[in-house]
């Protein structure tokens, strides 16, 4: 199947970049031969390319009405600080998405999908959300509760259409999953370090959900470079409810100033249960990372 072909593809320029002890000339052939099998791609499939040329069109005509609406509510000053980080990130997503077309494959028939879907379309604007926070943290420049509330409400409106749109229109694919996790992990780590420089959410708590993130990324990163294994991270009932206890606890701490007197109430327990949720969750993730190849 093709799946197989590309995961086998990606061991190969994993191997071979290890074997070579990641050296610049390891480094140059492992960017080359992504990018020759990225063109391979796009050129065998004109209409998955136009999808992807219309998207950042898209993409771009948003990213331009949220430098628009920043002006309006931040100023002109805040907006030109925030200019060069939001759009380092704006053209790095749309690049990654572009240099991942041949993983939008079906994870049922394996099957290339014509177009990136609505589905991958939602998930990536939830990523031009994270986009905008990262640039105003490069910036940085101090992120009010609002603002930061609104697109946390609108990063999980997308998390949940994304989902139940690809489930429901068989589009379900690896690229899918893979910018589902990039974006969740951009987005919530995001949001953590704002609540933290904002003096809303007390250290000790803010430094166990950034663990939550860290954890999972350096396995993946010694598995991709000390192991030349891709993994998957499979979803675990823990992993959920961490997530779930998580949002609850965003939602809480950047609750507007009419329920403050009751989000102080809840805000304790609520992030002492996700603290324990938030310990238990990698430890469980990780008991179930999938290796492509083998079980680790």
């Amino acid at each position: 199947m093709q799946s197989s072909s590309q995961e086998t593809f990606a061991v190969e320029l994993l191997t071979e970049l290890r074997n070579d002890h990641f050296s610049l000339r390891a480094w140059y052939r492992f960017f080359q031969r992504s990018w020759m099998q990225t063109m391979q791609t796009v050129h065998s499939n004109p209409s998955l390319h136009n999808s992807w040329r219309q998207f950042t069109l898209t993409i771009a005509l948003l990213a331009l009405l949220a430098l628009i609406g920043n002006g309006l509510l931040l100023g002109i000053s805040d907006t030109l600080y925030l200019l060069p980080g939001f759009a380092f990130c704006v053209v790095w997503q749309q690049c990654d998405l572009y240099w991942h077309l041949g993983l939008n494959r079906s994870v049922h028939s394996g099957a290339l999908l014509p177009r990136v879907g609505l589905a991958n379309e939602l998930t990536w604007i939830r990523g031009l959300c994270a986009s905008y926070l990262l640039g105003r943290l490069f910036a940085g420049l101090p992120t009010p509760s609002t603002v930061a509330l609104a697109i946390f409400l609108c990063g999980i409106v997308t998390d949940i259409l994304d989902g139940l749109i690809a489930r429901n229109t068989g589009t379900q694919s690896r690229l899918g999953q893979l910018a589902d996790a990039e974006t969740d992990f951009c987005l919530y780590l995001s949001l953590t370090i704002i609540l933290l420089r904002n003096g809303v959410l007390p250290l000790p708590f803010g430094l166990v959900m950034l663990f939550r993130f860290i954890v999972p990324f350096v396995a993946v990163l010694l598995s991709y470079l000390a192991f030349a294994r891709p993994v998957r991270f499979s979803s675990t009932v823990w992993g959920k409810y961490a997530g779930l206890a998580q949002c609850l606890s965003f939602l809480v701490l950047l609750a507007p100033a009419p329920f403050a007197s009751l989000a102080h109430l809840l805000s304790l327990p609520i992030l002492s249960i996700t603290t324990c949720l938030l310990i238990i969750a990698p430890i469980a993730q990780i008991t179930h990372i999938d290796f492509l190849h083998g079980k680790g």
